[in-house]
Formats: structure tokens, C-alpha cells, sequence
């Protein structure tokens, strides 16, 4: 094989000297089935649960070994994406909506699964449509691909932060008051603790084989299910209980939109629901698998929500880790739970971003570079949660900017797109789209202005 197909390659947008070919997404087509095709559907039903909920999905050898995958690659990173982020602040979004928001996140729960089923309509299309790029490239040409692609990069970077951010949040829980003397400088708190995460992070971003890290990734189902039963203990135990006075609001319409943003970071799984598709034997019983994953993953968050909002109130912090009372063993198995994770994957989210900088570099060593481009990349964003703290507010602005875009717009647009020509969308169904756009662009918008406002307000 040639050198330049075994060297890792960018995921999405061709390097400085390649241009993108048909061809290329050919061989990726010949090659996909050969390995990760053949998934019953109960398996497929786990793979699109732990894909909706942000657990990693794909055999590891998909990741390590198949680096001829250039699309493949990027969503071995998306998929990790919001492992364990979507399950702390659902239950801080629902004390911004108020008990009436739960309307509104089974509302973004049918949509989501609407527009997973608008995927699966499109990957039918055309045989050759294996990974979410490649619908961009059908109903849009090099410019969709490519603007996908511009998209999930910036969401792979903001959640590289609010790893970060999740880390010193629950370090400072864990160990309040620690302070650090350097050079006549105090570091102290949450800044500091990102900087410790950021130091034991940083050697793991230098690696080239990253298939360690994703088996350690894997435990996220059981973060997740650890989360809930300590909101369980917590509400058994003698100290505490539920409150209902705490909880008391029933609908706060100025928080709706950082809600709604926030309910769409739980089902922002799209853009690897293409892999779970190929990988599937009977593709047509993707719509069930889907439909079982979404309830599933649905009763899990409310579930969490409702715990955690009964437990505090309206003072449910935005991870709600943050609320546990210190020093008892439930907080700690579910911080360190909670922190296991970004440590370990960290450095396969930011892969694809370093490795995109790196092919637009005229360099001839890779190594070096790797190296400088990856600690260039961790230093930006410790910078980045150093001073955009909040974590709900980075998530709602996420949610409200990107996962909006990525989960709800883009599959509508390139439905149409590819299916109106062909005469083969009924005319209801071009108005309930419509309606989803409408809901959508009206979500992306408010929701991004409420949360670029709430940013801005923490300086």
C-alpha cells in the first residue's frame, strides 16, 4: 500500500496537495462492509444507544487499523463526543425550563429520531453513501462535504474544552481549597485543575496508536448508569431526600432556550448513525433499532433529570456532580466515574483536528510535528476553559449552534434536497419537515444568542 494511504490522513477535507475524487469514497465503500459489517440488531440497538448517549460504538480495529478511512476516522472521535456531558446537565436544563420543558425534550426526542430515520432515507439513496460527509456530498456536492466536515470540527474542538472544564469542576469538588505557588503566582480552584488534567493529558495526545484509550472510553455506559444510582443513593440516604418546595417551577419561559439547547446535546448522535447503518446485516431494521435506542436513552436522561431536580431544585448546578455532598462514597464513584472518561479520550477528539492542521503543513517530519501541533492544540484549550468556565453555558451554546445544525437541519436540507428532484417526498411530509426547519433555525438562533449573552456576562 502506498505510503500515503498508511499515514494518517485528514477525516474530512482534502490536505493541501489532494483533492477529493469519487473514488476515494469508492474504495472506502468496498472496503467498510469487510470489516464492520454482520451487527445483529440487538447489538445495533446497543451501538446506537451508546452512540445517542455518547458511548463508543465501533469494533477498535476500525479505529486503529483502517486508516485508509478518512471520514471513518472522525466519527471514532464524534463518537465519544458527549460521553457522560448530556447526562450531567439534563437535570441543570430542566430547572431552567421548569417541569413543562419535559414536553419540550420529548418534543426534541421525536425530532431527533425523525431526522435519524431522514439519514437512513438518504444512505438508501445511493449505495455509496457510508458516512455523514458523504450525504453532504450528495445533496450538496464538495461544498456540503466540506462544510460538514468545518462543523464537526468546531464541535469536536468545544467539547475538547468542556472536558477540560468537566475536569476542574469536579477535581475542585473532590479536593476544595487546593492552591499552587509558582514563581509568585497563586494558581488555585478550578484553574488549576484544569491545568493538572491538562498535564496528564498531555502525553496521551502524543500517541499514535490511540486503540488503548478507546477501551478505556468504553466504560461510559457504566458512568452513565453510575450517575443515576448515586442520584438514587442520594435521594435514600437519611441526610437528604426529595424537595418538592426546591423544585417548584413549573414553566420559566426565559430559560427555555438554554433548555432546548441542552436537550438537543442529549440526542446529537447523527452524525455517526451512518456507521451504525453499514454495520448493520438487515439494514432495513434500522428505523426499530433507532426507535428502541432513542426510548431507551430518553427514559435514562428524564430519569436523571428528574432525580436531580427533585433532589435540588432550582440550585442544581450545571453538572449536577457538582450538587452531591462531599465526602460521601456515592460522590466519589460518581466524580471519578465522571473523570475517567475525558482523561482517556480526550486525545481522540482532538486527533482529527491536530491531523487536519498537520496535512496542511509542507513538512517532511510527521513526528515532530505531531507532537508541537497536539500540545498547540491542548494549550488552546486549556486557555479556552480557563476563561470561559461555565460549563452549561458552553454545552447550551453547542447544543444551540452546532448540534442543532448537525442533528435537526442538516439531515431536513439534504432530505429534500435529494428526494424532491425524484418527486418522492409526499406533500405532508414536505410541511412537517418545514416545521421541524422552522423549530430548528429558531432554536440555533435563540438559543446561540442566549448563550453567547450568558458568556459574555461571566467577564
Amino acid at each position: 500500500m502506498a505510503a500515503q494511504e498508511t499515514s494518517p490522513a485528514e477525516p474530512l477535507l482534502p490536505g493541501k496537495d489532494e483533492q477529493w475524487s469519487p473514488q476515494d469514497d469508492d474504495k472506502e465503500a468496498q472496503l467498510l462492509p469487510a470489516r464492520i459489517s454482520g451487527t445483529s440488531f440487538w447489538r445495533s440497538c446497543l451501538n446506537l444507544s451508546n452512540v445517542i448517549s455518547g458511548t463508543p460504538q465501533c469494533p477498535i480495529d476500525v479505529y486503529s487499523s483502517c486508516v485508509c478511512f478518512r471520514h471513518l476516522r472522525l466519527y471514532n472521535a464524534l463518537i465519544f463526543l458527549l460521553l457522560g456531558i448530556g447526562m450531567l446537565s439534563v437535570s441543570y436544563a430542566l430547572s431552567q425550563g421548569g417541569w413543562l420543558s419535559l414536553a419540550l425534550f420529548a418534543l426534541v426526542g421525536a425530532i431527533c429520531y425523525y431526522t435519524g430515520k431522514l439519514i437512513d432515507r438518504c444512505m438508501r439513496a445511493d449505495e455509496s453513501v457510508s458516512s455523514y460527509p458523504d450525504i453532504g456530498q450528495l445533496a450538496f456536492g464538495p461544498h456540503g462535504r466540506r462544510a460538514i466536515g468545518v462543523i464537526m470540527y468546531i464541535e469536536l474542538y468545544l467539547v475538547a474544552v468542556s472536558f477540560l472544564i468537566l475536569e476542574g469542576d469536579n477535581l475542585d469538588k473532590l479536593f476544595p481549597g487546593a492552591t499552587f505557588d509558582v514563581g509568585g503566582c497563586r494558581v488555585q480552584g478550578k484553574q488549576l485543575f484544569v491545568l493538572v488534567a491538562a498535564a496528564v493529558i498531555l502525553p496521551t495526545t502524543w500517541l499514535k496508536d490511540l486503540s488503548v484509550l478507546a477501551y478505556v472510553s468504553a466504560v461510559g455506559l457504566v458512568a452513565s448508569a453510575a450517575l443515576t444510582a448515586s442520584l438514587a443513593w442520594a435521594a435514600i440516604a437519611a441526610e437528604h431526600g426529595f424537595h418538592a418546595t426546591k423544585a417548584s417551577t413549573v414553566l420559566n419561559v426565559r430559560g427555555l432556550p438554554t433548555s432546548l439547547s441542552l436537550y438537543f446535546v442529549c440526542f446529537s448522535g447523527h452524525g455517526v448513525f451512518p456507521t451504525v447503518y453499514s454495520s448493520m446485516k438487515k439494514k432495513k431494521d434500522f428505523p426499530k433499532v433507532l426507535l428502541i435506542s432513542s426510548v431507551l436513552c430518553s427514559l435514562n436522561y428524564a430519569l436523571t433529570a428528574i432525580l436531580g431536580y427533585l433532589l435540588y431544585g432550582d440550585d442544581v448546578q450545571s453538572q449536577v456532580t457538582l450538587n452531591l455532598p462531599t465526602g460521601k462514597m456515592y460522590t466519589k464513584v460518581a466524580i471519578l466515574t465522571t473523570l475517567i472518561n475525558p482523561l482517556a479520550k480526550y486525545a481522540l477528539v482532538i486527533q482529527p483536528i491536530a491531523e487536519a492542521i498537520e496535512a496542511k503543513l509542507p513538512v517532511a517530519e510527521r513526528g515532530l510535528t505531531r507532537v508541537l501541533i497536539s500540545t498547540a492544540v491542548l494549550a488552546s484549550t486549556v486557555v479556552v476553559a480557563s476563561t470561559v468556565p461555565f460549563f452549561g453555558y458552553l454545552m447550551s451554546f453547542t447544543g444551540s449552534s452546532l448540534n442543532v445544525i448537525v442533528a435537526v437541519l442538516f439531515p431536513c436540507l439534504s432530505y429534500l434536497k435529494i428526494y424532491m428532484p425524484r418527486s418522492g417526498v409526499h406533500r405532508f411530509e414536505v410541511v412537517a419537515i418545514i416545521g421541524i426547519l422552522v423549530i430548528g433555525v429558531c432554536v440555533a438562533v435563540v438559543g446561540t444568542y442566549t448563550s453567547v449573552h450568558q458568556i459574555i456576562g461571566t467577564f
